[in-house]
């Protein structure tokens, strides 16, 4: 087994010099654009990415990197790092706080490690597909085993609409306890601190998911794609506790 230790401890790194600098634009009278797909992107998305980037290729310049706002260098590497600077986008602008730096590592295509980071709140989340830590403790999904004892959680509820079958999700809904849109990154912590019981995304790309792969295995969750196949390959997501995953799957599905 790959001793991940250095690579734990990089993360750290990583978070470090992300969070000051999204922490310094963080509600600010912050310039948006908007990307070739309508979502938005700052200058605190983009400065973050760039000193992740300068900072993996100064300790391991044979990594390759997969990022939001940068794209793909050397993604055929035994090592690959996966890299979202502000995963809630819309949130940061908007000075809410349900949004987080998203970090994972790849190895072979596989996801070994993933971070969420909190830079204003300073929460460190991090997974190795076994455990899962928060600020060094270990934490774990709790465990629902019944949907009407389950929070759910949600990005946006129009995607729902727009990408997957809306009348069964409406169904889901009504046989939870409470459905809120707490969403994104931050959907995924509140699941792996056991605040939260299932979290959906219907559409994802695979810097907003491979690196959650990781922390809700690692915490003792189940996360597939909306079918429930491999989540690895997928373009969207489900991640809940093991006792009801598949009820919600045959639910949606």
């Amino acid at each position: 087994m790959i001793d991940l230790s250095v690579y734990k401890i990089f993360c750290k790194e990583l978070a470090k010099v992300s969070s000051a600098i999204i922490r310094k634009y963080f509600r600010t009278d912050l310039s948006i654009e908007s990307k070739s797909d309508k979502s938005p992107v700052t200058i605190a998305d983009k400065k973050a990415e760039e000193a992740m980037r300068e900072l993996i290729a100064k300790h391991f310049p044979d990594h390759g990197i997969i990022g939001e706002e940068f794209g793909s260098i050397n993604k055929e590497a035994e090592y690959v790092w996966i890299l979202d600077p502000i995963d809630g986008t819309k949130s940061f602008v908007c000075g809410a706080y349900s949004f987080g730096t998203l970090i994972g590592l790849l190895q072979y295509g596989e996801p070994i490690l993933g971070v969420y980071n909190h830079p204003v709140l300073n929460d460190f989340l991090i997974g190795d597909n076994s455990i899962t830590e928060v600020n060094g403790t270990k934490t774990r999904i709790k465990n629902c085993e019944k949907l009407n004892e389950a929070i759910l959680l949600t990005t946006d509820h129009l995607n729902i609409e727009k990408y997957q079958n809306l009348d069964k999700f409406n169904q889901l809904i009504r046989k939870v306890k409470l459905y809120r849109n707490w969403g994104d990154c931050y959907g995924y912590y509140l699941l792996a601190t056991g605040y939260a019981d299932i979290m959906i995304d219907p559409i994802m790309s695979s810097w907003d998911l491979l690196p959650l792969i990781p922390i809700i295995k690692g915490a003792g969750g189940v996360i597939t794609d909306y079918q429930g196949n491999d989540a690895i390959k997928g373009k969207s997501a489900i991640a809940a506790s093991s006792q009801i995953h598949k009820e919600v799957i045959s639910s949606l599905n």
